[in-house]
């Protein structure tokens, strides 16, 4: 199948509609949790969470690379006025179906995640306004933006536009975070763009609202006193994005004091552990949607830590140790090899940047 069958513009009614469940009961998972606390590294996890292989493949892609952001592979999926760039920066990212970042880290240390989020709703095109398809809003902010007030001051006046995958629509929010902390979740809400911005805004997975989701928390927070807690403190144990996102609020919270950054890495990949999908989870409507990887960003030290879940090891890219400069080549890992561990930057091949 060519690249342009898997991507198509998207429009008339919402892909699932007609069910009955609630929606974040119905949208597809992952999770996403930033660890900017206690002086240490800043560190944010992720996990993919899906109902069929994404097609992981990790690129170093070199400043000076030119993007057309109204295409998907060869297909025109933005006929008017697309927003086209030169990357600023080199970036690592973990790509989709060969088509998008949706996963990764620049040179300068700003990282970002794109999550499904269902009730995502970009709004009637506007050819006035560069028009980004959906697939593409990562690796523009991270071609262009150093700091998150820096990317969401590149994406203001950018259009998102919808597309679908493997029919599925990209109905997606974008998580931003930098070296100094700081953090970003944009959502897409009637149109609208909804922007919370601050370092307090750690935790992110699906459906509901992010406004809804900070609500639910907070009334999860006062009726189990998360203030006073023990080892018999009610938690949510399901696999739908509120349990998992107020399980990812409240683990976090107790993460100790490490002691160097194996001790933070290793804290952060036991918090996305717990909000990871077990192989043949139910999940209704979609039978199962089980983790394909887990992401771990020092965005400190800019390395950046991958963890297939059908691969028994951890293996870690350094970006000190890829060539970002532009006219540089663009390298390209295949994570699904069981002899991959530790430190993989001499393991890349050149490439054809595939986006």
């Amino acid at each position: 199948m060519e690249r342009r069958d898997f991507f198509r513009l998207a429009g008339g009614s919402a892909l699932l509609s007609g069910l009955s469940v609630a929606p974040w009961r119905r949208a597809k998972a992952c999770t996403r949790v930033l660890w900017n606390s206690k002086g240490q590294a800043v560190i944010v996890g992720r996990t993919m969470d899906w109902p069929e292989s994404t097609q992981p493949k990790l690129y170093a892609l070199p400043a000076g690379l030119k993007r057309d952001g109204g295409k998907l592979g060869e297909a025109r999926v933005v006929a008017q006025n697309p927003l086209v760039w030169q990357a600023k920066y080199g970036s690592l990212v973990a790509g989709a179906y060969d088509l998008g970042a949706v996963d990764g880290m620049n040179e300068k240390g700003l990282a970002g995640h794109l999550l499904y989020l269902n009730s995502a709703d970009y709004g009637v095109r506007d050819p006035a306004r560069p028009g980004l398809q959906a697939g593409l809003w990562l690796q523009y902010a991270l071609d262009n933006a150093a700091s998150v007030s820096e990317a969401l001051a590149l994406l203001k006046p950018v259009q998102i536009v919808m597309v679908e995958a493997h029919g599925f629509k990209t109905s997606l929010h974008l998580a931003l975070e930098d070296a100094s902390g700081d953090s970003a979740i944009i959502e897409y809400i009637g149109g609208k763009a909804v922007v919370h911005h601050g370092r307090q805004y750690t935790v992110m997975t699906n459906d509901p609202s992010y406004d809804e989701q900070l609500a639910l928390l907070n009334k999860m927070e006062k009726a189990h006193k998360f203030t006073a807690t023990t080892r018999d403190t009610l938690l949510p144990g399901n696999m739908n994005p509120v349990d998992r996102f107020q399980r990812a609020a409240f683990f976090s919270r107790f993460l100790p004091q490490p002691q160097n950054t194996r001790q933070a890495i290793a804290s952060m990949f036991s918090i996305m552990a717990n909000v990871s999908v077990p192989f043949g989870a139910p999940y209704k409507d979609f039978g199962t949607y089980n983790t394909e990887y887990r992401s771990v960003t020092d965005l400190t030290h800019r390395v950046y830590y991958f963890q297939l879940t059908t691969v028994p090891s951890v293996s870690w890219t350094p970006l000190a140790e890829l060539n970002f400069a532009p006219g540089a080549p663009a390298l390209m890992l295949n994570p699904d090899d069981v002899g991959l561990a530790g430190d993989v930057s001499g393991r890349y091949s050149w490439v054809t940047p595939p986006f």
